[in-house]
């Protein structure tokens, strides 16, 4: 069914963007879906993936999606553990569900990408170790289920029928969360992280 956690927190995400934000770089885009709402808000959008595939199903998608004379972004294959990022020069830098696909401290180089000001948002996915972590998913459960049901049901009113879909490669989160607390105060000093429903946290870093 086409509910998507990631996308559930788009809006969560949005509301990170600082004002006046001009550029922005979205790490591990996939099909590109977060990149085109940075982009609808009139903000130049970097937006980088390793596979091939998703790149060009984004590229693609923002091809045929109406801009309303705003830039689309610029889907560019490339991987950002490598890539040279320049450094002060984005002010709205996002990760979704991608940071656990790379080592952890690649978030020293997208804190060195931020602009004086700029913020960097990571929406992550880790795994269940805890009670507490097991506490969460099981409160999980039930919405996810209700959730889904319920954007059935509107697609089924509404007569949307959804082809295949290009998917971006998935990988098991393997840092657990206290884990993932202790280097983020180390590299992202400052930062907040906390943890949300859909078996996600939200970090947030301001430079």
């Amino acid at each position: 069914m086409p509910f998507d956690h990631n996308d559930h927190y788009h809006r969560l995400l949005l509301r990170h963007v600082p004002h006046g934000c001009r550029t922005a770089l979205d790490v591990g885009c996939g099909t590109g879906r977060f990149a085109r709402r940075l982009a609808g808000l009139g903000v130049e959008v970097d937006a980088v993936d390793p596979s091939a595939e998703v790149i060009d199903a984004a590229a693609a998608a923002s091809q045929t999606e109406g801009n309303q004379g705003r830039p689309r972004p610029r889907f560019r294959q490339a991987d950002v553990t490598r890539a040279e990022l320049p450094r002060n020069h984005y002010d709205f830098i996002s990760c979704l569900a991608s940071l656990h696909h790379m080592p952890f401290d690649t978030v020293a180089g997208l804190r060195d990408a931020l602009a004086p000001g700029g913020i960097l948002v990571v929406l992550g996915c880790y795994p269940e170790t805890s009670p507490a972590d097991h506490a969460w998913s099981l409160a999980a459960v039930p919405v996810n289920a209700v959730a889904r049901a319920a954007v059935a049901v509107r697609e089924t009113a509404a007569g949307t029928r959804h082809g295949p879909r290009v998917r971006a490669p998935v990988k098991q989160p393997g840092m657990p969360l206290p884990q993932i607390r202790r280097e983020a105060a180390v590299l992202l000093p400052g930062c907040s992280l906390r943890r949300l429903l859909f078996w996600r946290f939200l970090l947030v870093y301001g430079k």
